[in-house]
């Protein structure tokens, strides 16, 4: 993507920012970001950052493409307050989305979740049944279908990402995020400083965690070929907390037990195993993740070395 407007939202923040930075080498790039999850300190000096909420007016959407990342971005975050959650994650995609239309955008790229998958130790393919058990869920389920609604009725792409737990580590932009970041990323802070990891059960529930360039690569992939529909951003491997451990004392070089906890998130909503098929973006874009998980873990270490 070369000699682009682009506009970030939630730009400031962890995907977002890793995204606006990589973009900004070569197009004009804005970050609009409300500060909650985000700070402007992610940002390098070529990115333009606009602090204002998804839900504000005259947003900066005179734009070639809108990728919108901004979201109340987990489970806890949307039952302390479900009102709160549906407007940010519904309204606020609404709101951007219209005014962007208005501006005669063409181009949106938005961020899904691949928990409305629930529990699969197999590969998910976007054509499969998805459920909703949390407000976040929800929330981005209804993005997706607003997405269908301005993809059908004013004639743009509107491309919805499902991510796969996307990891990047404290050396990145992950840190602000404190308890919201990626179990990698605090395991691996915890051992560091010499403390057990704490696992949910008995640390057997896996992940599909995908690195953040592979998911920056993505985005901008489905932007250039203007995609319009439902596509998966995962690796297609999965791993158990247990071995992600087990990785991150290698890699550490130390020698630290997990401390095991009831899982104080309900069995019936909690998503035990993810695991992508990516075959779809693969077919669409050529897109294929990039960066191992070795090669992940050894990144994320790297800071402690």
């Amino acid at each position: 993507m070369r000699n682009q407007r682009i506009l970030v939202t939630g730009g400031a923040g962890f995907i977002g920012s890793n995204l606006a930075n990589h973009l900004a080498t070569d197009n004009d790039v804005v970050a609009l970001d409300d500060g909650y999850l985000g700070t402007e300190a992610n940002l390098d000096d070529a990115v333009e950052y606009v602090e204002a909420s998804v839900l504000g007016e005259e947003l900066p959407t005179d734009v070639d493409v809108v990728f919108h990342l901004a979201a109340l971005s987990s489970y806890a975050m949307h039952e302390e307050n479900p009102q709160q959650g549906a407007r940010v994650n519904v309204e606020g995609f609404v709101n951007v989305v219209e005014q962007a239309v208005q501006d005669g955008c063409e181009t949106v790229v938005y961020a899904s979740t691949s928990s409305i998958y629930g529990n699969r130790t197999e590969p998910s393919p976007e054509d499969m049944p998805v459920h909703v058990n949390t407000g976040y869920e929800a929330s981005k389920l209804a993005r997706e279908k607003y997405a269908e609604y301005y993809s059908n009725f004013h004639d743009i792409t509107c491309a919805g990402m499902r991510f796969f737990s996307v990891y990047q580590g404290y050396g990145g932009s992950e840190e602000h995020k404190g308890e919201y970041a990626n179990v990698i990323a605090q395991f691996a802070d915890d051992m560091a400083d010499g403390e057990a990891p704490v696992l949910y059960g008995d640390g057997t529930q896996t992940r599909d965690f995908t690195h953040v360039d592979d998911i920056v690569r993505g985005l901008e992939l489905a932007a250039d070929e203007q995609l319009d529909g439902i596509y998966n951003l995962g690796t297609g491997e999965s791993y158990t907390f247990n071995a992600l451990v087990d990785m991150l004392n290698t890699e550490l070089g130390t020698d630290i037990e997990p401390e095991y906890v009831e899982n104080p998130i309900p069995e019936d909503v909690y998503v035990h195993d993810t695991m992508a098929d990516n075959t779809k973006m693969r077919d669409a874009t050529g897109w294929e993740p990039q960066i191992s998980f070795e090669e992940g873990i050894e990144e994320v270490c790297a800071q402690y070395q």
